[in-house]
């Protein structure tokens, strides 16, 4: 009997890695050689994102595509993963911690094993967290480079070369970093045959930074009026590092209360304790205190 349940056994093992290999199999790779590498997340978990996409990409709404796809190109990861693959990571998300919820519920607190629901929840935000953060370092990151590349800009404008030529001195000149990359994709399309205005405006609508906008449609304004670029620019990055300042006076600011709840909920309570123990200490050593089970206490284990 327990050879033919092994045997059995054997054969259900056996057919689920047949029907797991091809349905892993019969999905087509797809040619990535002109894309970005994915996150680290995505390529633990890659065979399933395209397994998911190939079965189930087509049910994904057309909403849903259109948000995703913005909030992809904010967090410079449109070139990475498409909005399916987003789509298929937060549902990949969901099932693996719904399953780790209900197993590790199951052997701790049973009664309470529906409260996995709630994980596999939190599971399927994660991806919408993850790319929220990522999207808000690099508008950071944007924001501190951008006086930087103002000031090359200007130096170039003011050698005289146009507006064109100072954002190709300060790509070239410049190290890597997100801003780098939008303005090598501006000069891209320019090159192209898109205008120059159009290609800076779709950049602010790629990036969604406030300061960047204001400096795009400086520069177009300018242009269509006529004025002294370079002026107008060098007004703007004096401008962006006046608001740099004033924002890291503002945290400095904010640093003593932010301080506050640590204190309040972790060094004042320890703090407490300590001098309530030497404080109770001294009380029992001077024979002030004489209850027994507190005494009990502050002599055990003997």
């Amino acid at each position: 009997m327990l050879t033919l349940t092994s045997i059995l056994f054997g054969f259900l093992v056996s057919g689920l890695s047949w029907n797991l290999y091809r349905v892993f199999s019969t999905v087509p790779s797809q040619d990535r050689s002109l894309l970005d590498k994915p996150p680290l997340g995505y390529q633990l978990i890659w065979p399933l994102v395209t397994s998911y996409c190939f079965y189930f990409g087509s049910y994904t709404s057309q909403s849903f595509h259109i948000s995703a796809d913005l909030r992809l190109k904010r967090g410079g990861m449109q070139y990475a993963i498409s909005s399916q693959q987003f789509f298929a990571a937060k549902i990949i998300s969901c099932v693996v911690t719904l399953l780790l919820g209900l197993w590790a519920l199951y052997l701790l607190a049973p009664s309470i094993a529906a409260a996995a629901v709630l994980l596999a929840y939190g599971g399927y935000l994660y991806p919408d967290l993850w790319l929220r953060e990522v999207t808000k370092q690099r508008q950071k990151k944007i924001v501190r480079a951008l006086p930087g590349y103002l000031d090359i800009i200007i130096l170039s404008i003011e050698a005289g070369t146009n507006l064109t030529g100072g954002i190709t001195h300060a790509v070239q000149k410049s190290p890597e970093s997100p801003l780098r990359m939008e303005l090598s994709r501006v000069l891209r399309d320019i090159r192209s045959g898109k205008k120059r205005a159009e290609s800076l405006r779709e950049m602010t609508e790629r990036v969604g930074v406030r300061s960047l906008t204001n400096v795009v449609n400086s520069m177009i304004q300018s242009e269509h009026s006529g004025s002294s670029l370079g002026t107008v620019l060098r007004a703007q990055s004096d401008q962006l590092r006046s608001n740099r300042f004033l924002q890291a006076e503002k945290l400095a600011m904010e640093a003593p209360v932010k301080l506050l709840g640590p204190l309040v909920m972790f060094i004042f309570p320890t703090v407490f304790i300590v001098l309530g123990y030497v404080i109770l200490s001294k009380a029992i050593q001077a024979n002030v205190i004489k209850w027994g089970p507190l005494l009990w206490a502050y002599s055990w284990p003997g």
